[in-house]
């Protein structure tokens, strides 16, 4: 008999985890990269990408709500691509938050650092893992509730930049010997300056910003009433990516010319520094810092219940299916939440280019996690063509077809950077090792059942 979770999530929980989702360190500290590659055409990225993320997430909801006994995506997978394609797909998302939980815990050390210059980066990453695995183990709703005050400092930070932003665009202030102007837009080599080539290379960081954002597919076992807050919660979604990410970029190309925003600082930091608030590097340190935890709170949520259900599926072990009194999965928190912190411990010792590759190895992961769910998604609608689902996709068969083929053309753009190629080779042989794993011993034991 499978062990159930409790569906103690609320309607609010359910909404600021789908925007702690759609919000992580890739928009506060990635986009300088992004704008360096792209210009303000970084505007058009992050509203291409979040369309297709959309219908990724459309086609999550159907799939979803089409079937509330199973308690995760990652159980379709099952249904429509076999149990070795779970296997795969399971241990590929847990990889997935691991990886990027490992290097916001790791930087977490790092912001710490900005008020407590002495403190040693191990202690840091010891008590955000105890904090955050306690929160867990209380309930579902512990983490919910954590969760949306997480997502609502992430929120401010960004509505406020936004407010300043229009404020200083409509009296044309001048900030950092510039005026704040729409014609920044166009004025310092046109929207397309890097033309298209820039447009297609800002594509994988633009992607990485929106990892995670299929999180709140996962709460679909947890939820009271999934039939109503997950379809709220996903088509709330173009909104959100409106505001935060393309509303976020107008701004900042309004306000600073784009050629003269580094790398090397949040782009968030050199706007409110310019404004004069002297504060700005401290108030955006504790913001990054913020999403830091979040990411790792997700972590934690989502690797644990991906094992529980992997488990229960017989492709873990049976102890990680074990739920306590409160109906959370203790052993698949306890496990996810130990390997997180040994991934911490062997940051010590590794140099930093190993933590690059394993950034780079999530992104590519989530990928290829949301191309399979998409294909999920195709062969349940070919199953189930004469029949009226909840929560229909729109525009199928064609939004499924186009949204692969984007994310397909993503995975290209991440080989021809040599910065992601180690990971997209990387993350091949890991896909290799589960499958030859999943043969030799999963398999084995479906055999002699």
């Amino acid at each position: 008999m499978k062990s159930e979770l409790s569906r103690a999530l609320t309607h609010r929980h359910v909404q600021m985890i789908a925007i702690g989702g759609a919000i992580g360190t890739g928009l506060f500290l990635g986009s300088g990269s992004a704008i360096q590659k792209a210009g303000p055409a970084i505007i058009l990225a992050y509203l291409i990408a979040g369309l297709f993320c959309f219908f990724m997430m459309r086609a999550i909801g159907e799939l979803i709500l089409s079937d509330l006994n199973k308690t995760s995506f990652i159980e379709f997978v099952r249904e429509y691509l076999g149990v070795r394609w779970e296997f795969i797909v399971g241990w590929t998302y847990w990889l997935c938050w691991e990886s990027l939980a490992m290097a916001d815990l790791t930087a977490s050390g790092i912001y710490l650092r900005y008020w407590f210059p002495n403190l040693p980066q191990w202690v840091t990453a010891l008590v955000i893992v105890l904090l955050l695995l306690a929160f867990n183990l209380l309930s579902v709703g512990a983490f919910g509730e954590l969760e949306s005050w997480f997502s609502s400092i992430k929120v401010l930070a960004i509505l406020a930049l936004i407010v300043t932003g229009l404020f200083l665009l409509v009296v044309k202030a001048n900030v950092g010997g510039h005026q704040v102007v729409l014609a920044n837009l166009v004025n310092y080599g046109g929207f397309f300056p890097q033309g298209i080539g820039g447009l297609m290379a800002a594509f994988p960081m633009v992607i990485f910003a929106f990892t995670g954002i299929e999180m709140v597919g996962l709460t679909s076992g947890e939820t009271a009433n999934p039939k109503a807050d997950l379809p709220r919660a996903i088509n709330t979604l173009p909104l959100r990516i409106g505001l935060f990410y393309v509303g976020s970029m107008f701004v900042l190309m309004c306000i600073y010319p784009w050629n003269q925003i580094t790398t090397s600082s949040s782009p968030f930091v050199q706007v409110f520094s310019g404004i004069g608030i002297k504060m700005a590097a401290g108030i955006i340190n504790f913001v990054v810092l913020t999403a830091a935890l979040s990411a790792c709170n997700s972590a934690i949520f989502s690797t644990s219940r991906t094992v529980f259900v992997l488990a229960n599926n017989q492709q873990a072990s049976v102890k990680l299916a074990k739920i306590n009194n409160r109906s959370v999965p203790v052993n698949a928190l306890i496990f996810s939440a130990g390997t997180l912190f040994l991934a911490v411990v062997l940051n010590y010792f590794l140099p930093a280019v190993i933590f690059e590759v394993i950034s780079g190895v999530a992104t590519v992961s989530f990928v290829f996690v949301w191309i399979i769910l998409l294909v999920c998604h195709y062969r349940y609608k070919c199953q189930h063509q004469n029949q009226d689902g909840i929560f229909l996709m729109p525009f199928f068969p064609a939004s499924d077809i186009v949204t692969i083929s984007f994310f397909l053309l993503v995975l290209v753009l991440l080989a021809f950077a040599q910065s992601t190629l180690m990971s997209l080779a990387f993350a091949v042989l890991w896909f290799i090792a589960l499958a030859v794993l999943q043969k030799l011993i999963v398999g084995r034991k479906h055999e002699i059942r």
